[in-house]
Formats: C-alpha cells, structure tokens, sequence
C-alpha cells in the first residue's frame, strides 16, 4: 500500500471474524487494533483515535449502533470513517446504522480486496 497505513478499529465479537479481518487488514498494510465489546472499543478510540472504525452490530452489551454514536461524540474533533460489517441487512438495521452516523452498512461476508480499494480511496481523500 502506498502513503501511511490507516488506524483501524475493528469491532467484532466473534474471535475467528474479527482474527481474520484483522490479518487481512495488517496483509494490506493497516495498523489494526481489535474490541471484542462495545466499551473495549471505546477505550481504544479513546487512547488512540482510529482512522476508520469497522463496526458489527450485534455485539454484547451495547450494540454497533451505540458504539457509533458514542464514538461520534467522543471523536468530535476528527471523526472516523464508520462501516458496519455485519450479517444484519434488514431494514431496521440500516436505518439504524443510518441514525447512528455509519457511514457505509456492508454484510458479511465482506470482500476483503473490495473493502481495501474502498480504504485505499479514503485513505487518498484523508491524505490531502
């Protein structure tokens, strides 16, 4: 990958999703850290602000929904990219993505070269 690696939030529950994204996300050249729960995830914005955050909905305790607002607020000053990865495609669920500030809302399975060509290009409009 050309230019500086992205910061990459990975926020997924079940360990084999998120230990795979995560390789093929570090494959791709992206510093990634991984939360297995909404509050873990927050902490990690917190001490290190992400560039993007990959969201799932379904998480336990507080769903990828909270997790992006609260992340809305917290990251006030330079907000990250937010995407769902999720197995969640209702409508209900995108129009909670929607509200919650989610910028894209992609099902799993998601195609990993796909999601790269798609942090490659916001990676040139943040480079600017």
């Amino acid at each position: 990958m050309n230019g500086p690696t992205l910061r990459i939030l990975l926020v997924e529950d079940d360990g084999d999703s998120a230990e795979t994204l995560a390789v093929l996300l570090r494959i791709y050249g992206h510093e990634v850290q991984v939360a297995r729960d909404g509050p873990t995830a927050l902490r990690l914005a917190a001490d290190q602000p992400p560039d993007v955050a990959l969201l799932d909905l379904g998480l336990p305790g507080m769903d990828g929904c909270e997790v992006a607002r609260r992340l809305r607020e917290q990251e006030a000053d330079k907000l990250p990219l937010l995407i769902t990865v999720t197995g969640y495609g209702q409508d209900e669920d995108r129009r909670c993505s929607k509200e919650a500030g989610i910028h894209l809302h992609l099902l799993k399975p998601v195609d990993g070269e796909a999601l790269n060509r798609l942090l490659q290009r916001f990676q040139a409009v943040i480079a600017r």
